[in-house]
């Protein structure tokens, strides 16, 4: 269909657009509106989402059934102790009919990857994604060659499994937008699942969920979110929390100013979303635990005694001056 003479939608209109987006995603996911929630944000806000659950809980099936609401290209990943680089982003391959290399493109160019797994490959191989994911780029053999816009890395990974694994590196981690918790759902929910497959409902084929919106829609979203203004009072706010988590007795490496810059990119995003026009401090503290609580390091007796990121996290906005 020709955009051309077309208006530019509307604020409300795009709103509109992401919220058909979760009503689509409901049609094949059940009990993870939070989730769905998460990846809609990081996506206004060009973020990337590490998902972790325990297997069986929806994680690949919510972004396959995202990236169709979204109607955007997405490939798979499944990460392997054997995975090299180039098996994700590309590689040079001889071309014997030319005598010349030419690049040959990785999975990674797509709008939506999905790293499933990602902590069972080795370091070498999960640090082939950072450019990516910063500089929405692969560069090889002296050329930079741009991924599609827009571009979301979705990562899994196992909590509870070790056996084979890599825990991801920090600067790794910290590119990642948000850290979302795939739970197990309600039992009201999980009879919901039940029902949904009983009468025929297949996660492969993705039976009914269709794309509700356009690659220019979600641009142009992104671009409404991130003019969302700001106050000196909030960003204030935001380092204050950022200063507070450093101060925190369990946290060995607490927020940095790339972990600020995030949660005020997400508080946007999340502003947006529900019509406001401004960030208050109601919108940080919504999106504070999700953005960071995978940036911080707790001291090593902390762990042992069972403290979580998640709880230092809330006592630092208990204990931190909200602006009026």
């Amino acid at each position: 269909m020709s955009t051309e003479n077309t208006p530019a939608p509307d604020d409300a209109a795009l709103r509109e657009a992401m919220h058909r987006v979760r009503l689509e995603v409901d049609k094949a996911v059940i009990g993870q509106a939070g989730t769905v929630t998460g990846l809609l944000v990081s996506l206004l806000a060009r973020g990337h989402v590490l998902l972790e659950g325990v297997p069986g809980v929806a994680k690949t099936l919510v972004v396959r059934s995202f990236a169709r609401a979204l109607g955007l290209a997405t490939k798979r990943v499944q990460f392997t102790p054997d995975l090299m680089p180039g098996d994700v982003t590309g590689s040079l391959v001889y071309d014997a009919r030319t005598g010349e290399f030419e690049f040959r493109n990785g999975p990674v160019f797509t709008n939506i990857l999905l790293a499933d797994e990602i902590n069972r490959t080795p370091p070498k191989t999960q640090a082939a994604l950072l450019e990516a994911m910063e500089e929405r780029q692969v560069s090889a053999d002296g050329t930079s060659r741009p991924l599609p816009d827009p571009f979301l890395v979705a990562a899994t990974q196992n909590p509870i499994e070790h056996e084979g694994t890599y825990s991801l590196p920090e600067a790794q981690l910290d590119r990642f937008l948000m850290k979302l918790v795939v739970g197990m759902p309600e039992r009201d929910a999980e009879v919901s699942v039940l029902r949904l497959h009983a009468e025929g409902f297949s996660p492969r084929g993705l039976t009914g969920v269709e794309p509700v919106v356009t690659a220019e829609e979600i641009r142009a979203a992104q671009d409404a979110a991130a003019k969302v203004e700001v106050t000196d009072d909030v960003l204030g706010y935001v380092v204050d929390l950022a200063r507070a988590s450093r101060q925190a007795p369990s946290v060995q490496l607490g927020a940095s100013p790339r972990a600020s810059t995030a949660l005020l990119a997400a508080a946007k995003a999340w502003a947006w979303l529900n019509g406001s026009t401004a960030v208050t401090p109601d919108h940080v503290q919504t999106m504070l635990v999700p953005v960071w609580r995978h940036r911080l390091q707790l001291r090593p007796d902390a762990e042992m005694e069972g403290v979580s990121a998640d709880a230092v996290l809330t006592s630092v906005v208990q204990q931190t001056r909200v602006p009026i």
